[in-house]
C-alpha cells in the first residue's frame, strides 16, 4: 500500500478565500420590510413616485429646472425600487461585496441629488406669479406664470420633494451607523 497523498492547502486552492465574505446587516427577504431602513426605502419609493407624478402633471414653466427634478425623481424611484428588490429577492447574499458601504454611498448620492432637486423645485415654485400680475423684469431673474391650480401642484410637489429628501437623510443616517459597526 502506498501512503495517502497530502491534503492540499485550502488557503492556496480555495476560491472562497479570494474574496471577503459579504457584509450585510439588513435581513434578506420580506423581513427587510420590518426594519426602519426597509420602511424608509418604501417611503422613498412612495413619495418619490408622487413627486414624479406631480411634476409631470404640472405645466413646466422652466424646463431646465424642472427637467432636473423630473430626472432625479424618476431615476431615484427606479434605483430605490431595484435596491429594495435586491434585498427582497435575497440577491445581496449572492454578491460578495460590502453592502453596508454600497448602502451608505447610494443613500448619500440620492440625498445630494434629491436635495438639489428640491431646492430647484422650490425656486421654480417661488418664482411663480399670477397671469394678471405685472412683474418688473429688472427685479426678477426667473419669472414663471402659473394659474392657481398649477401653482398648487408645484407647491405640493415641493413639499413632497423635501419629504423624500428627509427620508433619504434618515436612510443615510441608518446606513452610516451600519457601515461604521
Amino acid at each position: 500500500m502506498s501512503a495517502p497523498a497530502p491534503a492540499p492547502n485550502p488557503s492556496l486552492s480555495s476560491n472562497a478565500m479570494a474574496f471577503p465574505a459579504p457584509r450585510i446587516t439588513l435581513p434578506l427577504g420580506m423581513s427587510v420590510l420590518q426594519t426602519y431602513s426597509g420602511a424608509f426605502i418604501c417611503l422613498e419609493i412612495l413619495f418619490g413616485g408622487l413627486v414624479w407624478i406631480l411634476v409631470a402633471s404640472s405645466n413646466v414653466p422652466v424646463p431646465l429646472l424642472q427637467g432636473w427634478v423630473m430626472f432625479v425623481s424618476v431615476v431615484m424611484f427606479l434605483c430605490s425600487t431595484l435596491y429594495l428588490c435586491v434585498y427582497l429577492c435575497g440577491l445581496a447574499d449572492r454578491v460578495d461585496t460590502d453592502w453596508n458601504l454600497i448602502d451608505f454611498v447610494y443613500h448619500f448620492v440620492a440625498f445630494v441629488f434629491y436635495f438639489g432637486a428640491s431646492v430647484l423645485e422650490a425656486a421654480t415654485t417661488a418664482a411663480a406669479v399670477e397671469p394678471n400680475n405685472r412683474v418688473n423684469a429688472t427685479t426678477a431673474a426667473v419669472v414663471t406664470v402659473l394659474n392657481f391650480r398649477q401653482y398648487s401642484i408645484n407647491v405640493v410637489a415641493t413639499i413632497f420633494s423635501f419629504v423624500v429628501t428627509l427620508c433619504y437623510a434618515c436612510s443615510l443616517g441608518l446606513a452610516l451607523r451600519r457601515w461604521k459597526l
